[in-house]
């Protein structure tokens, strides 16, 4: 008789016929009982090029023992990943965006060719975890996202720091602001050990949002990296997966259209990046949600800005686990009306039930009350107007100026604005345009966080703009303005700018414009061509003819 708890993997372990695909199973120490059990794969992103997911092999070892002990049997698998903290600012930094989907894709292709009854995705640095989301809602087999857990923060002149402060420290540098050994010194002791960086940069704001759509458990994300009890965690994690094997428990039960508006609310409320955009909009083609940019600007609009962290306010990501964690912020935004707890979660509680434990610590400071909001709005905003009328996003989780009016200094490379900004040819009152960087003209959609930081660190994040079609990082702060669709590459009218236009952002009429009308712009546009791509062949050349615009979650997936 069948196990009815192998309802796929069977095909591959069972009968007769299978007895080759035992035999070579066999040779690497799986044993009959071992395959007469569910097989759960372990997609691990761990790889030794970054510190966000280097713990993720330690992790994977008692998510492991958790399946075993709860009746499975564990396959482990790999993925690659790329640390866009590493790559930012270098042609490297291409590939980061790229690997979101490829990610998807071999999580997805590995699942389907082992036929496995469930997954388990381990996940650290930014595109790992919606790469991971993604293929769980592809598969819709029983599954769990893990997080490996946030770096903690490292500690300069008497203060806490991360690695947002290093790229600044490079613009302060080069400012003659701060000294060589000063930027060593900061540069050695920023990143202490492992784990995603510090701060609600993307990899924090994403595992925010798996906890609060529910495909993470609540109370795993916010543990640390390097703290002891996430071995816990791991273990439990393998629990949890077989128990939503034994009770048919899917990601199309959990990815409802509800729990993405509380996944937005989560980002909202916590200041996250600008990039959770770009992939909830994936995640939720995959699972058949319809999404759009508007439905940010409309729900952060409704949701307080609750959480004080960088890089807009003053806490790191492990200040919310001593706080009290995820669970705190999620159970928080529940009993606001923020969010709908009556949301399934993974362990096949209500969002509402998960998160009603939750303990916050005496006297803590980074998650506010519901009556104490930093502001009553929260950090994304979505503008459209003459220059982005598919939308482009902003982050205002700090206290940035709601109005800006100056000329374009139009840049086609991130080089070359970043040299512009560290040679002191960025003036006060200017607006930096840096095109031709979107998810087809870059390819991959390059982050900036080079030269927003530099334009910090050069004293000039209050008086200077930025518009650009490729993305940030989480750790961008002060009016900055990404994702402009159409980009430059497929005919945008960011394309269609030049030096010294002038460029006015109204973030209360939710509008970014420039001052030519309509004849002038079509006019422009009728005379531009279409640059050559950057790459004719290899990965790269495929993403950009597949990939669609930001506003649509720049993802390849068939229409």
């Amino acid at each position: 008789m069948s196990n009815p708890l192998k309802p796929r993997s069977q095909t591959i372990t069972d009968g007769r016929d299978r007895a080759p695909a035992r035999s070579m199973l066999k040779a690497i120490g799986f044993n009959d009982d071992d395959l007469a059990k569910p097989i759960v794969g372990i997609a691990n992103t761990w790889i030794e090029t970054m510190p966000c997911n280097f713990n993720l092999r330690e992790l994977a070892v008692k998510v492991k023992e958790g399946v075993r002990a709860a009746g499975g049997t564990p396959m482990e698998f790999n993925t690659i990943a790329i640390s866009d903290g590493v790559t930012m600012g270098t042609e490297g930094m291409k590939a980061s965006l790229v690997s979101r989907e490829l990610i998807a894709d071999s999580i997805e292709l590995t699942s389907r060719g082992y036929l496995f009854d469930a997954v388990i995705a381990l996940v650290a640095c930014d595109k790992t975890i919606p790469g991971g989301a993604m293929a769980l809602a592809r598969l819709d087999i029983p599954s769990v996202l893990l997080y490996g857990g946030s770096i903690l923060p490292g500690r300069f002149q008497g203060r806490d720091v991360t690695i947002q402060d290093v790229f600044e420290a490079v613009g302060r540098h080069a400012a003659g602001k701060m000294s060589d050994a000063e930027l060593k010194q900061l540069e050695d002791v920023a990143c202490p050990g492992a784990g995603a960086c510090g701060g609600q940069y993307t990899a924090n704001t994403m595992a925010t949002v798996m906890e609060t759509i529910g495909l993470s458990p609540i109370g795993s994300a916010s543990v640390p990296a390097v703290d002891p009890s996430k071995a816990d965690i791991g273990f439990e994690a393998g629990r949890i997966v077989m128990d939503a094997l034994e009770n048919d428990r899917r990601p199309h039960q959990i990815l409802t259209r509800q729990a993405f508006e509380n996944a937005i609310a989560s980002v909202a409320a916590t200041g996250g990046s600008t990039n959770a955009v770009l992939h909830l909009i994936a995640i939720a083609r995959d699972a058949g949600i319809e999404l759009t940019v508007d439905d940010f600007d409309e729900i952060s609009e409704r949701t307080p800005l609750l959480v004080d962290l960088k890089p807009g306010g003053q806490f790191v990501a492990a200040d919310v686990h001593k706080a009290g964690g995820i669970q705190l912020i999620v159970k928080r935004l529940v009993e606001g009306g923020y969010c709908d707890g009556s949301q399934l979660t993974v362990t096949g509680q209500t969002l509402a039930e998960a998160c009603s434990t939750a303990k916050e610590s005496v006297g803590q400071k980074v998650i506010h009350a519901l009556d104490d909001p930093i502001k009553s709005t929260g950090g994304l905003v979505i503008l459209k107007g003459n220059l982005a009328p598919e939308g482009c996003v902003l982050k205002v989780a700090g206290h940035e100026r709601n109005h800006h009016r100056g000329p374009a200094r139009v840049f086609d490379r991130e080089e070359a604005a970043m040299q512009a900004v560290t040679e002191g040819r960025v003036q006060s009152g200017d607006v930096v345009v840096v095109r031709y960087e979107g998810p087809a003209g870059g390819p991959g959609m390059r982050e900036m966080l080079g030269v927003t930081a530099a334009i910090v660190g050069k004293g000039l994040g209050d008086n200077v703009a930025l518009m650009t079609d490729g993305r940030f990082s989480g750790a961008t702060r002060g009016l900055m303005v990404g994702h402009v669709a159409p980009e430059a590459a497929r005919g945008g009218p960011i394309a269609a700018l030049e030096e010294g236009d002038m460029i006015v952002f109204d973030i209360d009429k939710r509008r970014l414009d420039v001052e030519l009308d309509d004849e002038t712009m079509q006019q422009r546009l009728a005379s531009w061509s279409k640059p050559e791509p950057r790459y004719t062949s290899g990965v790269y050349s495929k993403y950009a003819a597949l990939v669609s615009s930001a506003s649509q979650g720049a993802v390849t997936s068939a229409p």
